[in-house]
């Protein structure tokens, strides 16, 4: 082929010869960004995960510029949100004919989105390090932007890389640590044999060692014991997202939650919880669906989930019913999902027909006032989250005092059947263990649960599984050093080792 026939296929050809090198450097990076992604739920591959993370950071450490740096950051951070997150899909899957098209860009902006934290990361660790400190100043900027993904944009902290430890002793670190020293942990640990050669590695095994037989101690611990149990009932309707606003099929799926409250226990229910959005009908026009429910429960509490109005705006809330049915506590979502749950500039948007995806009323929800503590008196006070809210650690220490324990009401319904759900549910074992607080988890499809202080599962109703389940909230331990100073320490642990690391490169230029 000629010359110029070269040039009409693949463009200049010096430009091409200089891509292939970048290309072959691409593959690499994203295929050690998703062996990292397998230290996530459901799989839980720690030790899969962190050699995956030393790979990653080796290819960036031994980069010659700040472009390939940045380059291989962001293939590293794509290859592992889309293994991490290809759940994303799932919701557009729900009405398909309508919203299916969607989900492919979903997946591919949410990775490649989410993967510019990482060549941040890349980019700042290989500009502030050199030589054997590159891997400890990678370590450091992956920890930082792991820190800021929960805040920017209103954050999305999911995936973080410290939740490979959520199912195994190490995650008992995190009520001192809280997620990020988890992140800061996990990053270095994959720094120490880059920087140490055998002897970091080995190091790390010890460091890891350590921490598992500690966490160990602390699950092996017992616990305080409620001088007056509180009996619940977790209702599981498994209703798919599909068909739960069906028209003809709302009728028989009330009766279902009814008679699945109804069901005689000994001892009764002292509180009984249906999941996020269990009720069809709006708060504030469900008088009868709701003497229905009072009257299911024999007069005793029920927590549920419901939409309402108010207006002209519409909440996504969780209202507490009374012996007659009668609200006597409520809580409005407030941290809601963008797209999901409203649409940015959602009022002009509406002009044009787009909505969120899982709101059902007007232009999207509108967010509740903060986070809240509602007192249920001789049930005790609770800390309520709905869905999404689980995820964030920082909005269960925006509330005065301290509840007694967390009821999480969620409809994982949305996220399909494979990773999203089992995710979700690890992040809400990872907030039991931050606060010391016992977590009661509804889910509409599952998994629900009660969960004890330190993040054990005490009984579950599997995913995808209709039923009903009975127990006792386990007894709250004292507040953790994380539930009292949050993510502060670690913060400021991190801005100090960056401070350095880049007081070091000064005085190497100079």
């Amino acid at each position: 082929m000629t010359e110029e026939g070269r040039t009409v296929l693949a463009g200049h050809p010096v430009r091409w010869l200089t891509l292939r090198p970048a290309l072959r450097a691409a593959l690499p990076a994203l295929l050690a960004g998703a062996l990292l992604a397998s230290g996530q739920a459901p799989l839980g591959l720690w030790w899969m995960a962190l050699p995956a993370l030393c790979w990653l950071m080796a290819q960036i450490s031994v980069c010659e510029s700040l472009r390939g740096s940045l380059w291989r950051g962001w293939m590293g951070g794509t290859g592992y949100f889309a293994a991490a997150l290809f759940w994303i899909v799932e919701p557009f899957m729900v009405d398909a004919a309508r919203q299916g098209w969607m989900a492919p860009f979903a997946l591919v902006f949410l990775a490649t989105g989410m993967a510019l934290f990482w060549a941040l990361a890349a980019g700042a660790g290989w500009a502030l390090g050199r030589g054997r400190l590159r891997p400890v100043a990678l370590a450091v900027s992956f920890a930082a932007v792991e820190l800021m993904r929960g805040y920017v944009l209103t954050g999305f902290p999911w995936a973080l890389i410290g939740h490979v430890w959520i199912d195994t002793p190490v995650v008992q670190a995190a009520a001192y640590v809280g997620p990020v020293g988890l992140t800061l942990l996990t990053t270095l640990l994959a720094a120490l044999p880059l920087v140490l050669r055998l002897p970091g590695a080995v190091a790390g095994a010890v460091v890891i060692a350590l921490l598992w037989t500690g966490g160990l101690a602390r699950l092996a611990e017992p616990l305080p014991s409620r001088e007056t149990p509180i009996h619940v009932r977790l209702v599981q309707p498994n209703i798919p997202q599909h068909l739960k606003w069906d028209p003809t099929l709302i009728g028989p799926q009330f009766r279902q939650q009814l008679e699945q409250t109804a069901m005689p226990a000994d001892p009764p229910p002292d509180l009984t919880i249906w999941p996020e959005t269990a009720l069809v009908w709006l708060l504030e026009d469900a008088a009868e669906p709701l003497a229905m429910i009072a009257d299911a429960s024999g007069g005793r509490p029920v927590a549920l989930g419901v939409q309402r109005g108010d207006g002209g705006r519409y909440y996504n809330s969780l209202a507490v019913l009374g012996r007659t049915g009668q609200v006597t506590g409520l809580y409005d979502k407030h941290h809601l999902v963008p797209f999901g749950e409203y649409i940015p500039f959602g009022d002009i948007a509406a002009r044009f027909g787009i909505h969120g995806l899982a709101a059902r009323e007007g232009d999207g929800y509108s967010a509740g006032p903060g986070p809240a503590i509602l007192d249920l008196g001789p049930l005790g006070t609770v800390l309520p989250l709905i869905c999404y809210e689980a995820v964030f650690p920082q909005d269960l220490r925006g509330v005065p005092g301290r509840a007694d324990w967390i009821l999480q009401v969620t409809n994982d319904a949305w996220f399909g059947n494979l990773s999203g759900p089992y995710q979700h549910l690890a992040q809400a074992r990872l907030r039991a263990v931050e606060q010391g607080l016992p977590l009661i988890r509804v889910a509409n499809t599952g998994v629900s649960a009660i969960i004890n202080a330190r993040g054990a599962i005490v009984s579950a109703l599997p995913l995808n599984v209709e039923g009903t389940l009975d127990g006792s909230v386990p007894a709250a331990l004292p507040a953790t050093p994380y539930a009292r100073m949050g993510d502060l320490p670690m913060t400021a642990l991190i801005l100090v080792a960056g401070a350095g690391l880049l007081l070091l490169r000064r005085r190497e230029r100079d």
